[in-house]
């Protein structure tokens, strides 16, 4: 696999990125209570972002085929919902130099899962963040989380650092609250 990280991802791409995104996250839209899939417009937005590195996978047979599309970046506040005041408050040295990277979503074609794609990609962010002599961060939902996402990124950093650092940051739980069928 071909992988590529842009700043900006190229015209005749955009419908495919579009559509691997889709296919990957089609089951968090109702699986997840916050939306963690973006509409149309958010997508086209993040990918024109120039402060958002996208990196993509790339069928080398077909250049047209992606394959894998992750997003990351050093400026959070080019990442909506998350509070860029939050990693200032904790880290602010590595805030003000620019040195927390964060991973918006990584997708993956379900044909290439398993294939190192996953590997190839985490590896090169990686490679920035130690750079840097920063960090990285990025958000999980539960559904996610239960079937081993942060194991499986820890697992592919240790590879890569041995004695790499797996913490969480903040939990969000939804409350459901309702009336006894007797009212």
């Amino acid at each position: 696999m071909l992988i590529t990280a842009d700043q900006v991802v190229p015209e005749n791409l955009a419908e495919a990125t579009w559509q691997l995104y889709n296919n990957a996250f089609e089951e968090l839209r109702a699986a997840a209570v916050q939306r963690h899939v973006m509409f149309r417009d958010e997508f086209d937005a993040v990918l024109a972002d120039p402060r958002v590195t996208k990196y993509l996978g790339l069928d080398p047979d077909r250049p047209d085929d992606v394959l894998a599309l992750a997003t990351f970046t050093n400026n959070l506040d080019a990442v909506p919902l998350i509070s860029p005041d939050y990693f200032a408050r904790r880290w602010p040295e590595l805030y003000a130099e620019q040195r927390i990277w964060y991973i918006g979503f990584f997708a993956i074609d379900p044909g290439v899962r398993g294939d190192g794609a996953f590997e190839l990609v985490i590896e090169r962010m990686w490679e920035r963040v130690l750079a840097s002599g920063g960090i990285a961060a990025l958000d999980i939902c539960r559904r996610n989380n239960d079937i081993g996402l942060p194991k499986a990124i820890h697992q592919t950093l240790d590879h890569l650092t041995t004695g790499v650092r797996t913490t969480p940051l903040d939990e969000q739980v939804y409350w459901l609250f309702e009336p006894p069928e007797s009212a």
